[in-house]
């Protein structure tokens, strides 16, 4: 391991959870056969994590069931901590995925209500114990909106993040199918997010949370760093905010980081997709890219590019999780996609 990430150790909190696949690209009312896959925004970022030499911990509340049991082998296998994790509740959260083509949209059904993390309470985790020994820490809007009470546990880890004066990361990850228990997102996520120092946003979640608007005639450039001024008022501790662009090009996808850090834009290239195996976890890939920069202490452009190559590796392979070496990375960053055989 790198000397210089060997004191580095990211928590994340959020929930885990069983991807249930359509196989062979049938519809829900299709389905005869699933996939399972294990998955969750923060358990995706510590897989890759864990992956590219930076130790991780991963915290949630899952059930005392070989279902959690199958999910936990999963991350382990990925050499992400479990030991953190608590116990109690009935289940481990669902999500069903209906993949889609360049003609439709993919769909996604959630099964999370009264899952373990569901239902998780405010005391049930020491954060002063699970944020001792580690560096960072790392969370997604994804974890609020699941539940009142997963938000107050939330609220408590950031708090002791706070406090132990850690880089807080987060990813906004808005999703509408989740905000269900009578708050809406804005009424929840600035409290949140006001001490975040590292951020992944896109223009769309931003408006949701705080209502900020830009003119979409604008430059993406343009509108990310008059986004990035505006923020900072809502968000005091920020220091760097970074976001994917994704348009599309015929059948094929572009796909661009952006990123403001301590003062500087960057941003790279336009990278041309021509085939998506599965888009699901790409924004997860971007996180953990970006962190492993930071951490690294890697130059502006370099932190985005690598936020970038993990995002479009990610978008190559089946399941939440990015499986990928530095090498592969570091390749991809300096030759861009190949379809060339490696022997």
């Amino acid at each position: 391991m790198n000397t210089n990430t060997s004191q580095t150790k990211i928590a994340t909190f959020g929930e885990l959870l069983l991807r249930m696949n359509v196989a062979n690209g049938n519809r829900f009312t299709q389905a005869n056969e699933i996939k399972v896959y294990v998955g969750g925004a923060e358990a995706n970022v510590c897989v890759l994590l864990s992956q590219l030499g930076i130790p991780t911990d991963y915290i949630t509340r899952l059930p005392q069931n070989d279902l959690a049991q199958l999910a936990v082998n999963e991350l382990q296998k990925y050499k992400v901590n479990t030991s953190k994790c608590v116990y109690g509740g009935d289940r481990l959260g669902l999500y069903f995925v209906e993949a889609g083509n360049q003609i439709r949209q993919s769909q996604v059904i959630y099964d999370r209500s009264n899952s373990s993390f569901a239902t998780i309470q405010k005391d049930q985790i020491n954060w002063d114990l699970a944020l001792a020994d580690v560096t960072h820490f790392h969370w997604s809007g994804i974890s609020p909106g699941v539940s009142h009470e997963a938000t107050l546990v939330c609220k408590e880890a950031i708090l002791a993040a706070h406090q132990k004066g850690l880089p807080i990361s987060s990813d906004f990850n808005y999703r509408s199918k989740l905000w269900q228990y009578g708050k809406h997102p804005s009424e929840v996520m600035p409290d949140l997010l006001q001490y975040s120092t590292i951020t992944v946003a896109d223009l769309d979640a931003i408006e949701i949370y705080f209502g900020i608007k830009t003119d979409a005639k604008e430059s993406d450039a343009d509108r990310f760093q008059k986004t990035f001024e505006l923020l900072k008022a809502k968000m005091p501790f920020l220091k760097t905010l970074a976001m994917s662009f994704r348009k599309s090009d015929g059948p094929a996808h572009l796909y661009k980081g952006l990123l403001i850090h301590e003062g500087n834009f960057y941003q790279t290239s336009e990278h041309k997709i021509h085939a998506v195996t599965d888009q699901i976890g790409s924004g997860d890939a971007f996180n953990a890219g970006l962190l492993y920069g930071l951490t690294h202490k890697l130059s502006g452009q370099d932190c985005i590019e690598w936020a970038t190559a993990c995002g479009v590796i990610k978008q190559s392979i089946h399941g939440d999780f990015a499986i990928s070496t530095p090498d592969e990375v570091n390749h991809f960053i300096k030759n861009g996609s190949s379809n060339r055989i490696n022997r």
